[in-house]
């Protein structure tokens, strides 16, 4: 799953670098790991190399809730600090931790 590649690591908060949705990492493919027809669905200009880390967000945007899966090159850090809201951080994850981030299993004490 995790791989000395991979810039983001789980429990961290993300933000994408276009489209207005951040997220919580929850999993980790070294490469590309979808399917074709996910592939093909995303326009050839802005199709990202498969050859990266591809990273499974709980993901959230000002109207809706849902998982998304974004290629490495398309996140960047979110320092903002701001507790994901998805419903299913809480269960996953617990609290936010201090520094702005979530730990695995936090919540399983």
């Amino acid at each position: 799953m995790l791989t000395a590649s991979a810039k983001f690591t789980v429990g961290q908060v993300v933000r994408h670098r276009v489209h207005p949705f951040r997220g919580v990492i929850f999993d980790i493919d070294p490469t590309f790991s979808n399917t074709e027809e996910w592939w093909e669905s995303i326009p050839e200009e802005n199709r990202p190399s498969k050859d990266q880390p591809f990273y499974h967000l709980l993901a959230e945007n000002e109207t809706s809730y849902y998982v998304a899966y974004v290629s490495e090159q398309n996140l960047v850090r979110d320092d903002s600090g701001e507790p994901v809201e998805h419903p299913e951080v809480a269960e996953m994850f617990g609290p936010m931790l201090e520094g702005g981030r979530y730990g695995i299993g936090a919540h399983l004490h």
